[in-house]
């Protein structure tokens, strides 16, 4: 018998079950901590990315964005507001370039008299509060069926990275969705051929 199971055993003088016992508990232990190791190695941002998606049926991450410069996108290149306004703009209906941060974006929006509502629509601008600098992102898809939408955004889980969450039709209700200017005409939405050119599957 080696050395490390004469420490283990106690000696070449008989099996000792409960220190095999005990060595069993801690391999456990030791299994059922590893994913949670894991996930508060990730960092804080993931970790805030993982708390901060109430009722959120899937997270998806899709991609480090890795396009060109939007001239005229001056919102903080790799944050949500860049990524919001940049889809909105492909999408075929841009929005201002001076609504500040996420959590400001619907009180601007009202004053320059877009619409805001808790309905959401393809194309819409998805907007929360929550966080110390709020949230917002590009609404790709409602579901005609079950009412469930799907939004694009960055900076979710960090920074340039984007990503899509997919929220039950109740959920909309806590969260705000700038559409068009009051009294514009319907629009739908343009290709997304500028971001998958990149191979970002929004």
């Amino acid at each position: 018998m080696n050395n490390a199971a004469i420490l283990l055993f106690g000696g070449g003088v008989g099996f000792r079950p409960v220190k095999l016992l005990v060595l069993i508990i801690i391999t456990i232990a030791v299994l059922l901590l590893l994913p949670i190791l894991i996930i508060f190695s990730l960092g804080a941002p993931t970790l805030s990315f993982l708390a901060n998606s109430p009722n959120a049926k899937a997270a998806e991450e899709r991609g480090f964005y890795s396009g060109g410069s939007m001239p005229d996108n001056t919102y903080a290149w790799g944050n949500c507001t860049w990524w919001a306004y940049a889809m909105r703009k492909w999408a075929g209906s841009p929005i201002p370039n001076n609504w500040g941060n996420a959590n400001t974006w619907d009180d601007y929006a009202r004053r320059d008299e877009y619409v805001v509502n808790h309905t959401p629509a393809a194309g819409a601008v998805y907007q929360t509060d929550a966080g110390g600098y709020g949230h917002v992102a590009y609404v790709i898809n409602v579901s005609p069926i079950t009412g469930e939408w799907t939004i694009s955004e960055m900076n979710a889980p960090r920074l340039n990275v984007v990503s899509r969450r997919t929220f039950t039709k109740e959920s909309a209700q806590y969260y705000n969705f700038i559409h068009n200017k009051i009294g514009a005409l319907p629009w739908t939405p343009n290709s997304m051929s500028p971001v998958l050119s990149y191979g970002i599957q929004f």
